[in-house]
């Protein structure tokens, strides 16, 4: 990736677009998946400032596999590899554990 710095609360992710498997073990086509809504950190900014001045540290870190809101950030593409940059305060729902599967399966 090019060095894309982020500013304020900004973060750079690299989406995810992980295979979905129903329970049974069938594969969906492209046609039948969501917008993927998980991918890993590459980039964060410094935070944002409090309006009191104080820096607000980002909750997330370089590396970390992260959920986002679905419709979320502004989408780029550098390298030929999708990215998107969100707010790190507000668009990004959670951090999964590094086990997290490849696989999203659900019933």
């Amino acid at each position: 990736m090019h060095e894309l710095v982020p500013l304020e609360d900004r973060v750079v992710v690299k989406i995810i677009d992980a295979e979905m498997v129903t329970a049974t073990g069938i594969v969906l086509p492209d046609t039948a998946k969501e917008k993927p809504s998980k991918g890993r950190v590459e980039a964060v900014g410094p935070g944002k400032y409090s309006e009191k001045g104080d820096l607000i540290p980002m909750p997330v870190k370089v590396g970390d596999l992260v959920v986002f809101a679905k419709y979320a950030g502004t989408e780029l593409k550098l390298d030929g590899e999708d990215y998107l940059v969100l707010r790190g305060l507000t668009d990004i729902i959670g951090v999964l554990p590094a086990s997290e599967p490849a696989a999203l399966r659900f019933s």
